[in-house]
């Protein structure tokens, strides 16, 4: 990863774990005052947010420093690593979540301040879809798995508030009907809701981090590309290309390429440099790191 990029995803972690610190202290301070599930669950995510960023900021600092002898073939596998961390740790939080939300229906609910839980559901609703707007449009002009796993938490962050804020709205009518006596299974029921709505975002980026640490195939657009690439490589080369494998880890895409040779089984040297520029070429619009390896074969 070239040193801008490198730059530009430090900053991002860094904004990102200073504004996940602000809203970990106040989604504590005020679910604990006003005594809501949803909240203190809101604070608690942001509180592991915080870790996450931070372990995501000293991943993406360490992969960044030399280390050939630790790591001959690089520190790629460092990132879908974190990224499994992070989705596992998020299942885990929002997992504990539904069930004391369970808990509490089962329980006579929880009676709380509606009126200071909105006001609070408003200002994260803000702050959470600043972030998010802040960083996925930061990081459309590079690739990183880390950044994108960060967009994804507060993409998380910004929707589990907009459902806070309208069920404290909801909740908030109902103690004015003649319907109150139910107010209090509101704050639980919304936890429930939102659990099992939220568990599918971890659950995709830890599907797609071990993806990556067992080097399956990529998704089926990078899969297109790198054959689109190949195909149009082997119109213009001496001999004849196959695409033996490609996988991506992290931020690197590892591309293995067979030449077939004839019937002879020589080819000269400046046929392989040729090819493997027109490969690194073609293949270079990718937004990842590119480790190219061409295998003689006959």
């Amino acid at each position: 990863m070239c040193a801008k990029v490198s730059q530009q995803e430090n900053k991002i972690l860094t904004f990102s774990a200073l504004l996940a610190a602000g809203f970990a202290v106040g989604g504590l301070i005020l679910g604990l005052m006003v005594g809501s599930l949803v909240i203190v669950f809101d604070g608690v995510y942001s509180s592991v947010s915080l870790l996450l960023t931070l372990l995501s900021l000293a991943v993406s600092k360490y992969i960044q420093t030399p280390s050939a002898k630790e790591f001959p073939f690089g520190k790629a596998m460092l990132e879908p690593i974190v990224i499994a961390v992070k989705a596992a740790v998020i299942l885990g939080v929002v997992g504990y979540s539904l069930h004391s939300a369970v808990s509490a229906l089962f329980t006579g609910g929880r009676d709380i301040d509606t009126s200071v839980a909105t006001l609070f559901g408003v200002v994260n609703v803000i702050g959470c879809g600043y972030a998010w707007w802040f960083i996925a449009n930061r990081s459309r002009h590079f690739s990183s798995g880390l950044v994108e796993a960060e967009s994804k938490q507060w993409q998380m962050d910004t929707l589990l508030s907009v459902a806070v804020t309208v069920g404290f709205v909801i909740a908030w009518i109902v103690t004015l009907s003649p319907l109150a006596e139910y107010a209090v299974y509101a704050d639980p029921l919304m936890m429930c809701v939102m659990s099992v709505y939220f568990i599918k975002v971890p659950f995709d980026m830890l599907c797609g981090a071990m993806r990556e640490l067992l080097m399956m195939s990529p998704d089926e657009d990078i899969r297109s590309k790198v054959g689109a690439g190949v195909v149009a490589v082997n119109k213009e080369a001496r001999q004849q290309l196959e695409l033996a494998g490609v996988i991506k880890v992290g931020r690197e895409l590892r591309v293995n390429i067979d030449m077939h040779t004839e019937n002879s089984g020589i080819i000269a040297v400046d046929d392989i440099e040729r090819t493997r520029r027109s490969l690194a070429r073609r293949l270079s619009v990718l937004p990842f790191d590119l480790q190219l390896n061409l295998n003689i074969a006959r």
